[in-house]
């Protein structure tokens, strides 16, 4: 039996890189799989490639900012696949600039995707999650959250909040059975990475200090992170919540 057989997987940004091989991966091990993004047309596009497979998905459009629309799509997905067993909050933005070239609009999109987003996530599936005293949470966040990333400082708290929002939710809801941990990505070859180098202006001196530094000797890619993540959501990990990962290469190797 596969480790996801009959379990319903919402994956938030599951349109793109990282959400993309996280959807794939739970398609191949049985899930059925509830891929959120705003780009209708990518979450399609994953998941047709999982139905192709032989898995079972639809693809929803989903603005997580926007919290009548979680509402919606949440319900529409227990419609369809019934309730929800496993949430990866994967959706994310970034703006790359130095924090005093940064604009306050640009703060509240940030915090609004990268932080409130996830928030109305956890708040429109946890109750369903305690009511049935079962539960997998895996937020993404970022090495940025741990170590700090310069160009990123709104990304960064955002997603250092992310990290002890979910400590704080694993303590309150481990009574209902429900655990939730975070995985950390380093550099990782996405379109959000391709937009940090561009915006870098000299693409090429920046991949290769990444390369140089990272132990493992090359940027992550995105079918490096669903092993992390599929664990977390999966019995193996029944006793392991409030946990943050790094899935880096070695580049942030402390605590």
């Amino acid at each position: 039996m596969q480790r996801f057989q009959d379990k319903t997987v919402i994956v938030t940004g599951g349109g793109g890189g990282i959400g993309g091989a996280t959807s794939r991966r739970f398609g191949q091990d049985g899930a059925r799989v509830a891929v959120f993004d705003m780009n209708l047309e990518a979450a399609e596009a994953v998941a047709a490639q999982i139905r192709a497979d032989g898995g079972q998905a639809q693809a929803f459009r989903c603005d997580i900012t926007d919290r009548p629309g979680v509402d919606a799509a949440v319900a529409a997905v227990v419609e369809r696949f019934g309730p929800v067993d496993v949430l990866v909050n994967n959706a994310g933005w970034d703006v790359f600039k130095p924090f005093t070239k940064t604009e306050p609009a640009q703060w509240d999109k940030l915090i609004a995707i990268n932080l409130t987003g996830a928030l109305h996530m956890h708040h429109a599936v946890l109750p369903g999650m305690a009511a049935r005293k079962a539960g997998r949470i895996v937020n993404i966040a970022s090495d940025a959250a741990r170590v700090g990333s310069s160009g990123e400082a709104v990304y960064a708290a955002c997603k250092g909040g992310l990290v002890s929002f979910s400590k704080t939710i694993a303590r309150e809801h481990a009574r209902h059975g429900i655990t939730v941990n975070v995985v950390c990505p380093g550099p990782t070859d996405t379109a959000l990475f391709a937009e940090y180098k561009e915006g870098a202006g000299n693409p090429e001196k920046l991949m290769e200090a990444f390369t140089r530094s990272i132990p493992l000797g090359r940027i992550g890619q995105p079918n490096d992170l669903p092993g992390a993540i599929l664990f977390f959501a999966s019995d193996d990990a029944a006793f392991v919540t409030g946990q943050v990962l790094s899935v880096s290469g070695g580049l942030t190797m402390n605590g």
